[in-house]
């Protein structure tokens, strides 16, 4: 987790600098064990780990038999009971878990690390399929969606002429 953090390549020698990552992390390290205290008294905790700019994050999902939210929150702000970033999901069936929506900042990373825990939490449950759709609500940044969902190993089809699309997962395992 920590490896972007230790990597020496991506390392300053500058004293000023690493004294500066280094109390940027204790800050976040002591963040979390406060947000990871207030979010297991709701939530199942999924993990902790690293986003870019190694920003520490906390994963977690409400026990809920109906939903599988996959949330989470950053290290950097008191938890306030609120996610900092969500993919919101369901049960469809035994078979499939279908995304509402994806809600929070981009290109911050948050996105990539919930779609591995939603993607994990389907194969911990023998749930070989995750689907979704693309609404036109989502079209001035369908390209964007396209990229993520491919790169998350989804299959994606695009009416362009409807402004609608589909996405697809299924489990390789």
């Amino acid at each position: 987790m920590f490896s972007k953090l230790l990597d020496e390549d991506t390392r300053t020698n500058d004293p000023e600098d690493l004294k500066e990552e280094l109390e940027d992390l204790e800050f976040q390290v002591f963040r979390m064990q406060d947000n990871l205290k207030e979010i297991a008294k709701k939530s199942k905790v999924l993990g902790v780990d690293q986003a870019k700019e190694d920003k520490l994050v906390i994963v977690y999902t409400p026990e809920d038999s109906q939903s599988c939210k996959i949330m989470l929150c950053d290290c950097e702000t008191s938890y306030n009971g609120q996610w900092d970033f969500s993919i919101q999901a369901t049960y469809a069936n035994e078979q499939k878990i279908h995304i509402g929506d994806i809600k929070g900042p981009e290109n911050r990373g948050y996105g990539s690390i919930c779609m591995d825990y939603l993607k994990e939490l389907a194969i911990e449950q023998n749930i070989p399929e995750i689907t979704g759709d693309i609404a036109e609500r989502d079209w001035d940044h369908v390209d964007r969606l396209i990229h993520f969902y491919e790169k998350h190993d989804f299959q994606v089809d695009i009416d362009y002429e409807d402004k609608s699309g589909e996405i697809k997962w299924v489990c390789n395992e």
